[in-house]
């Protein structure tokens, strides 16, 4: 449970690194482990697996052709899928034997009566394993549905538990919690970036791939096909040089479509995309453990879309492009407001004057122009 940021995805791939050699070394006990995670997180897995541990045998369980795959589980040493995927699956997965069953943003699972707190609940595995920046997100009754995967029975009856977290124990509700505590200590590990701060180099940089869903991928491909053929018709009458303007439209509207098909058609705004889905739940994620983020785009069209989504979900933020009138009160209220941890910010507006030192994550979902350009 450590913080977000402080690489609780490098620590397990380091895990299920040394298994991998116990299993090539010849323990047979040892087979495959099953990681799963949110949508957004499946290409980030195997992207890090690639990166950190790139001995491991690793399997993308996901997509129309996956069970094609159920039998060949053993040829590798990691299965990556989704909490959707595992709900339409389980009842070929429940059969599986898995040295370890790891799951990645666990609070996923906080609804004990969910599909896929029950699914994961059926797992056949040797070691079972929860990851999560935030382990409590609105009441300590969700920690059972965790417990329950984690080692079934240790704290006893749900109803039992959710009126005990809901009342604290009553008059003892000091002391229930310091069992509460102590019971829970050998299972949980958590370190913020305060505890920590000494280790951590100046800044971190991250890329958070997002895999496009088949139909955005299909718009895109039309897209692309649409302006090569386009542009090499155009490039062959006119030349390269009288065509750059062309290009670079061509290559803004393809840079639009992948951010969100609603910044080529209006209609469309209110379709999800990989990219907003992806930033979404990393938002989310901070906004729970009490951090402050800045998120920027090139598209006010897209920061409207975003906007739209943090208006429904009511989450405070600031918000700043090339037209919005008293910046300074804007900037003062995201720098001293511990009420509002967001800032949407338009690229174009942000390149002189801004002090928003009180944020500690960026997020950059389109980056600018070249200025060479």
């Amino acid at each position: 449970a450590d913080d977000m940021g402080l690489g609780k995805t490098v620590q397990v791939l380091a895990l299920l690194e040394s298994r991998r050699q116990q299993r090539a070394a010849g323990d047979k006990e040892i087979g495959p482990s099953l990681v799963i995670v949110p949508k957004s997180l499946v290409f980030n897995w195997v992207e890090e697996a690639s990166r950190f541990t790139p001995e491991m045998r690793v399997l993308n369980y996901t997509g129309l052709l996956r069970r094609d795959e159920l039998d060949n589980f053993d040829q590798y040493d990691i299965v990556v899928t989704t909490y959707g995927t595992l709900r339409r699956d389980i009842v070929d997965l429940k059969e599986r034997q898995f040295d370890y069953a790891i799951l990645d943003e666990s609070q996923a699972i906080k609804n004990a009566g969910s599909q896929a707190a029950k699914a994961v609940r059926l797992l056949n595995a040797r070691h079972r394993l929860a990851m999560t920046g935030t382990p409590v997100e609105n009441h300590l009754g969700e920690l059972w549905s965790l417990f329950e995967f984690l080692n079934p029975g240790m704290l006893g009856r749900s109803s039992a538990f959710s009126a005990m977290s809901r009342t604290g124990g009553g008059e003892d509700n000091g002391e229930w919690l310091g069992v509460l505590a102590q019971a829970l200590r050998p299972f949980l590990l958590r370190r913020t970036k305060r505890q920590v701060l000494t280790e951590l180099p100046e800044k971190t940089e991250q890329t958070l791939y997002c895999e496009m869903s088949s139909k955005e991928r299909k718009k895109y491909d039309e897209l692309r096909d649409y302006y090569r053929s386009q542009l090499n018709d155009r490039v062959a009458q006119h030349g390269l040089q009288k065509s750059k303007i062309h290009v670079l439209e061509a290559l803004l509207r393809l840079r639009q479509a992948a951010c969100h098909p609603g910044l080529l058609d209006s209609k469309l705004t209110g379709e999800t995309s990989a990219k907003l889905e992806t930033l979404f739940d990393q938002l989310d994620e901070i906004v729970e453990e009490g951090h402050k983020a800045l998120v920027f785009s090139q598209f006010t069209s897209l920061l409207a879309i975003v906007k739209d989504h943090l208006d429904k979900k009511k989450v405070v933020y600031e918000y700043l492009d090339g037209r919005t009138r008293k910046r300074g009160e804007r900037v003062k209220r995201f720098q001293e407001d511990p009420d509002c941890p967001l800032f949407l910010i338009s690229l174009k507006a942000s390149g002189h004057g801004l002090n928003l030192t009180a944020a500690d994550y960026v997020f950059i979902l389109d980056p600018w122009w070249n200025p060479a350009v």
